[in-house]
């Protein structure tokens, strides 16, 4: 495996982890190892999904994200809310009440990301007019899909959407307007991304599709939800607002990017392990009739992102119920065309598989630890039990092939070792009474 170090906010407390199989068994990219009664974080085959953080029963795995201190860097600092944000407070009666109450505890401005996902509905929908895009088109919104496809579905990298994630167009746009209102030069601002999950944290530091990210830094919802509370019934409605369309707000669940995108040949799956199933579908030329696909790891959407406060349920019908009493205009009619070369829209850099997977970059060497890891598989049970420290018996393999472990470390085999070694010295016992 490489061993290229590379930013991840998922992170293991050491001192809590306890070597239990939980994370290991789920992880979607099979990034983690137990090895000496500790679990290990493989760098280069984690995409940040968080899915072992909502699993660990002892809060051994962490997010690491910005804290409100850090806006203190800028002169001026702009808050960028996810839309999920909206669906943490409960009987929330307008968005506005939630961006007041942000720069009531300490941001100078704030620009709705539901604004940012209105401009990218309609570079989506222009995009989609291109005949020669691979069906179905994948969205590029979910950090975490994106890189489960670099690194287990590279086949499918050229159906991504070469379209910015909403949270970065936001940024581009909230960056320039501030300048322009305020006279005042772009590194002087800070742009922060208020987030439900740890995969935006990461694409801010190690960005997909770009060569440096729009922003400066994410905060977790988690750590500005107790904050945000006592404001909110407090605030009055800015006059001046101007709020993104219903079908922005409602990206922060799924089905709400297919429904503003493409809602009459779309499908939208959430939590990773379905997106797995379906990206398989797609690779097998089993959905080739749709045109477009919303993956979310997280269920529900972004509401259920692991930074987020709220229940992923309930927050879900909160957003539906705001988005039902907002404006029905469609960000086609809302979002001028002009709009889409204004500001950068598309990516910079094409999509790279991550090759992390791979036994060796030299061919033949690769088919030689190949030909090993088939040698050792024939020796082993195929229980994919996760005893051994490694989530399945094939990746057990390879990691002896790479040297991390040994045969002996799968308890199986160490029983039926045991048991030759008991039988041969009750053999050896009645020898010599003999």
């Amino acid at each position: 495996m490489l061993e290229e170090k590379r930013y991840h906010s998922v992170r293991l407390d050491k001192e809590r982890c306890r070597g239990c199989t939980n994370c290991l068994t789920r992880c979607p990219t099979e990034a983690i190892r137990v090895r000496g009664g500790r679990a290990h974080i493989v760098d280069t085959l984690c995409i940040d999904c968080g899915e072992c953080i909502r699993i660990c029963d002892y809060h051994a795995k962490v997010a690491v994200t910005d804290q409100l201190e850090d806006i203190k860097r800028f002169k001026y600092s702009i808050a960028l809310p996810a839309p999920s944000l909206y669906g943490q407070f409960r009987g929330l009666k307008k968005p506005v009440y939630v961006l007041e109450a942000l720069k009531s505890i300490g941001f100078t401005d704030v620009f709705e990301v539901a604004r940012g996902a209105d401009v990218v509905t309609r570079a989506i929908r222009e995009r989609l007019r291109d005949t020669s895009l691979p069906r179905p088109v994948i969205s590029s919104a979910c950090p975490a899909v994106v890189r489960l496809i670099q690194v287990r579905f590279p086949e499918l990298l050229d159906h991504v959407i070469d379209i910015r994630q909403p949270m970065e167009v936001a940024a581009s746009i909230a960056r320039a307007e501030f300048c322009r209102k305020h006279e005042c030069a772009p590194h002087e601002v800070g742009c922060f991304f208020i987030t439900p999950c740890p995969a935006k944290m990461t694409a801010i530091r190690r960005p997909i599709g770009q060569k440096k990210s729009e922003l400066d830094g994410a905060i977790s919802m988690m750590e500005l939800y107790g904050l945000l509370l006592p404001h909110i019934e407090k605030m009055q409605a800015d006059p001046n607002f101007v709020p993104a369309t219903g079908y922005g707000v409602a990206w922060a669940t799924s089905d709400g990017e297919a429904n503003a995108v493409c809602p009459g040949s779309s499908l939208s799956v959430d939590g990773i392990p379905n997106v797995i199933r379906v990206l398989e579908e797609v690779e097998n030329l089993k959905l080739t009739d749709l045109e477009y696909l919303e993956g979310n790891a997280c269920m529900g959407g972004c509401v259920g992102g692991p930074m987020a406060f709220e229940n992923n349920y309930v927050a879900k019908a909160a957003i539906r119920k705001l988005v039902a009493e907002m404006p029905k205009t469609h960000p086609d009619a809302d979002v001028p065309v002009s709009m889409l070369t204004k500001y950068p829209i598309k990516n910079d850099m094409p999509f790279e598989p991550n090759d992390a997977m791979r036994l060796d970059d030299n061919l033949i060497v690769a088919m030689q630890m190949m030909n090993r890891v088939n040698e050792i598989m024939e020796r082993l049970p195929g229980y994919d039990c996760g005893s051994c420290g490694s989530p399945t018996c094939r990746t057990f393999a390879e990691d002896i092939v790479h040297g991390y472990c040994s045969e002996m470390d799968c308890i199986h085999l160490m029983k039926e070792r045991l048991r030759v070694m008991a039988e041969e010295m009750v053999t050896l016992a009645q020898t010599r009474r003999e």
